[in-house]
């Protein structure tokens, strides 16, 4: 059994396919990419507290009024609804709970009579999280839908969508294989989630006890916390298949259910924003990329292929960096040829001019440009407020908090941007190698990163789904 740092890396979405049982946060669920953090207090946890199904259909009606819906609306209509009511069964739940905090114990009886295929793939994906909200979430609660599927006595297959970068900072070829409970990334045994979780409890003691704490400064210092642990069993034979995927950083649709489709801001999204605004004066790294609808074709492609294979444990990486890999340059050219075309008009009503800027594919190279454009003058700024007894305080202060700011996000988001690492897909292909024996299903199920253009998608597709769908 594949017990691993993987399974700290998601929430729920439980799915038997033409069987009244889907377990998730359907009110804030989406595809997503996964990122290895932990879990959140009860009381501000992502999902339902228990199971209400007056809440849960509200929620499920507020989804379906999302624009991916859109398609679905033009050829069902009114029947929309009552179409969805014959295939999914929304159920309230927290996976951070035992039994998913399910109440009603005739329900998850039920549950556990019908499911016959659990899909993992919903978690906390930010990237500066509280440490103790991501241990619960992502890792608690991941563990909390494995024993869930345990009790589930028609199980046949356990689908964890995990990330890539599990893998950490170690550069060259990632092959699909799997990390062990208790190994750390750097080779190290003793990774203890319970130690993690008393670690974690110890600190929120701690801060409790000083009375100049408030809400703000316990995040802070959360934070802080797991950036720290980030620094520094037994296998359990099942008879159900138990798959890992791991795609790389997800982005808009390729295709269906229409291109350019996403919701809110992810890693290169946040850069295209800035972009755009005319903010962003340079472009961090080579980063690995992978359309959702692609994603989410491979795990459809997963789920036939496994089925029905008892006991059966594979990896597999949805990614780009072996056979497609995508450059900054390719971003950096596309989102000037569609900015220049199509500027962004300011609140101002003003349109947004854009230049070409400059790519910097290293961390030693983006320390010494922030160093040269922004440190330094900071620091000048710095003397010459001291000496006009502070007259420039507050923007002195301003310009500090801005660039600490930015270089926070980027010590986060080094480990994506920088990656030196490249992914072997040879799994992934072998399942589209079989998808492929169907001309149909090789049709509809298309997770082929060799076919993207880069250039063309992100300049006619990614770019203008960004504008319309996170732009605000």
């Amino acid at each position: 059994m594949l017990q691993s740092p993987e399974f700290a890396a998601a929430a729920v979405f439980s799915l038997r396919p033409f069987c009244p049982a889907v377990m998730a946060d359907f009110g804030n669920f989406e595809w997503r990419r996964m990122i290895s953090s932990p879990v959140e207090p009860a009381a501000k946890a992502s999902s339902v507290k228990q199971a209400d199904v007056g809440t849960t259909k509200k929620e499920g009606s507020c989804a379906v009024e999302k624009d991916l819906f859109n398609i679905l609306k033009e050829k069902y209509g009114s029947n929309l609804q009552p179409f969805l009511s014959e295939k999914v069964t929304p159920v309230a739940g927290d996976i951070t709970y035992e039994n998913l905090g399910v109440k009603d114990s005739s329900l998850i009886q039920e549950m556990w009579a019908d499911v016959d295929v659990v899909v993992n793939v919903a978690a906390t994906t930010n990237f500066d999280e509280r440490y103790d909200i991501a241990l619960a979430l992502n890792t608690f609660g991941a563990k909390n839908v494995l024993n869930f599927a345990d009790k589930c006595v028609n199980i046949k297959l356990l689908l964890h969508i995990s990330t890539a970068y599990v893998s950490g900072e170690k550069p060259g070829v990632i092959q699909e294989t799997p990390y062990h409970l208790g190994k750390a990334l750097n080779g190290a045994f003793g990774l203890d989630i319970k130690t993690e979780k008393k670690i974690i409890e110890e600190r929120l003691k701690e801060l409790s006890y000083d009375d100049k704490a408030t809400d703000k400064s316990i995040t802070l210092a959360m934070k802080d916390l797991g950036i720290e642990r980030r620094n520094d069993s037994r296998a359990l034979e099942r008879e159900y298949a138990v798959v890992i995927l791991r795609p790389t950083i997800i982005t808009s649709t390729y295709k269906e259910p229409f291109p350019g489709w996403i919701e809110g801001i992810r890693t290169i999204d946040s850069l295209a924003v800035g972009y755009g605004k005319g903010q962003l004066s340079c472009f961090l790294g080579d980063p690995e990329s992978i359309p959702a609808d692609m994603v989410v074709n491979a795990m459809m492609a997963t789920m036939a292929a496994h089925a029905n294979q008892p006991s059966c444990e594979i990896i597999y990486h949805v990614g780009s960096s072996v056979s497609n890999p995508l450059k900054y340059k390719s971003i950096q050219k596309s989102g000037y040829d569609y900015f220049s075309r199509h500027p962004w008009i300011n609140k101002d009503g003003k349109p947004i001019i854009v230049s070409e800027v400059k790519v910097l594919n290293s961390m030693l190279s983006f320390q010494r440009y922030f160093s040269l454009r922004y440190q330094l003058p900071l620091q000048g700024l710095e003397v010459v407020n001291s000496a006009l007894c502070h007259a420039f305080n507050g923007t002195y202060t301003s310009l500090k908090r801005r660039t600490n700011f930015v270089l926070r996000l980027v010590e986060l988001y080094k480990p994506y941007l920088f990656s030196k690492s490249f992914y072997d897909d040879m799994n992934t292909k072998k399942l589209r190698q079989l998808v492929r024996q169907n001309e149909v299903e090789a049709e509809m199920f298309y997770f082929d990163p060799k076919t993207i253009k880069w250039d063309v998608y992100f300049e006619h597709t990614h770019i203008p789904g960004a504008v319309k769908y996170v732009f605000k």
